[in-house]
């Protein structure tokens, strides 16, 4: 990265950040994509279980995986103000911090899945699809933690070209496990939706084996010796990494949750309705994509600008990532209207599911604009490590605001499931006009100083 001074110039680097970025993560959500989507071809009660599974899965993972995000601007900042012989520790202490998330996660789910599923009124086989996929997936925590943590330190200093490579790499692995473990090809024992829980572990072992050695071995990276001369566990360095990283995990945490609630409170209108809802979500999912990627860009470009005190340009970043995200919206919303047949069509045979995913997609195409706004937004404030009032206006705007709009207009009007559609789109723009409204604070606040 390098200082630009016209507006052109930042649109190019931003593209430059973005591009590979939006690979990486594409890449990484193809791992979650292709569980449901050769799920949904093996059977629907497959496809249920996973999408009850992961429901728990996803919001559990993302919010505590969120907190390693704050690795990013950290070592952003550290490189802006020209502080390199501190990456080193801050970067070690990071994956301390991942193993320590990945086991608490392990815990978590070992000793309350089966509590957790008895609380919802599931079909026996939906039931026990779901709780064996959190079981499996849960072999690959460790490498999962650990590899965000490392991807974060690679995208900071730059090099998101290197996070797109590795990632790239995890779609095709986890196809062929999933090929061989949910079908029973070559031989292999034939395990359904359980079997894609599995074939994600697996991946995420090789994803992570991979960024070490790349890390290890070659530059930029090697010059910073992360995995020679180990520091002790340090809890300042783990205050400082969670000061951050706590706020930003909520606030994820926030987001996703409520797509996992509303699919776990659909489950009382049977398997059907799910399987429509998850093919509905999981496309959607593959979209937000790019303004996330715009959002993780904003984060490291506002981040190395604040580090070197070039305010106005940070805040020209914000703005124009912004901007990005609102012009692809369109794009994504005409793709989801128009396309939504062929959408359905892509997951599943069954009819009655098409028809229900179809009307779901046209809510899904509603909400783009507002998710093309809050996380660019959100990404700019944590470049200016502004987190703490961010998750409390993410807690509001989707679990004050988003799901009791949704449940209401379920439980008291004709909506029915459509409802928590509804409610989904109030939160999303109510998130996106407060989100806003902060980062506009934050930013005049610094230009009177």
């Amino acid at each position: 990265m390098f200082e630009t001074k016209t507006k052109a110039e930042k649109f190019r680097m931003l593209i430059k950040i973005v591009f590979p970025i939006l690979v990486t993560q594409v890449a990484m959500y193809l791992v979650t994509f292709f569980d449901i989507y050769m799920t949904a071809r093996y059977s629907t009660e497959d496809l249920a279980g996973v999408s009850i599974g992961s429901s728990f899965w996803v919001p559990v993972y993302i919010g505590l995986a969120g907190i390693l995000m704050s690795i990013t601007p950290i070592v952003a900042q550290l490189m802006g103000a020209k502080k390199k012989e501190e990456v080193k520790d801050a970067v070690q202490q990071g994956i301390y911090l991942a193993v320590i998330l990945a086991l608490i996660v392990f815990i978590f789910f070992f000793f309350s899945i089966e509590p957790l599923l008895s609380l919802i009124n599931l079909e026996p086989a939906v039931a026990s699809v779901a709780k064996n996929y959190i079981f499996a997936m849960s072999f690959g925590l460790v490498p999962l933690f650990v590899y965000n943590a490392l991807r974060c330190y690679i995208d900071a200093l730059g090099s998101t070209r290197i996070s797109m490579f590795i990632s790239l790499l995890s779609a095709p692995i986890n196809v062929f496990f999933n090929y061989l473990l949910i079908y029973g090809n070559f031989g292999f024992p034939e395990l359904g939706g359980v079997g894609a829980g599995y074939g994600s572990a697996i991946t995420y072992w090789f994803v992570m084996l991979i960024a070490v050695w790349i890390i290890h071995t070659r530059k930029p990276f090697k010059s910073f010796n992360i995995f020679r001369g180990w520091a002790k566990l340090s809890f300042i360095r783990l205050r400082e990494i969670s000061l951050i990283g706590v706020p930003i995990g909520i606030a994820i945490f926030a987001e996703t949750s409520i797509f996992s609630a509303v699919t776990l409170m659909m489950s009382t209108y049977g398997t059907i309705t799910i399987a429509a809802h998850q093919i509905a979500i999981n496309f959607t999912s593959l979209l937000y994509m790019l303004p996330l990627s715009i959002s993780m860009g904003a984060t490291i470009l506002v981040g190395f600008e604040v580090g070197a005190k070039r305010f106005n340009d940070a805040r020209q970043y914000s703005w124009i990532s912004v901007a990005a995200a609102v012009g692809f919206s369109f794009v994504s919303a005409f793709i989801l209207f128009s396309m939504r047949h062929q959408i359905a069509g892509l997951y599943t045979s069954d009819p009655a599911v098409i028809q229900l995913a179809v009307q779901f997609l046209i809510f899904a195409a509603l909400f783009q604009l507002s998710d093309a706004v809050q996380a660019p937004v959100q990404g700019a404030l944590r470049g200016y490590k502004d987190v703490n009032i961010t998750f409390v206006m993410a807690l509001i705007s989707y679990w004050v605001i988003g799901l009791p709009v949704g449940y209401l207009l379920s439980t008291f009007t004709g909506f029915e499931a459509f409802g928590y559609w509804i409610g989904l789109i109030a939160g999303l723009t109510a998130g996106a006009i407060t989100l806003s409204f902060r980062l506009n604070v934050i930013q005049k606040k610094i230009a009177a100083h």
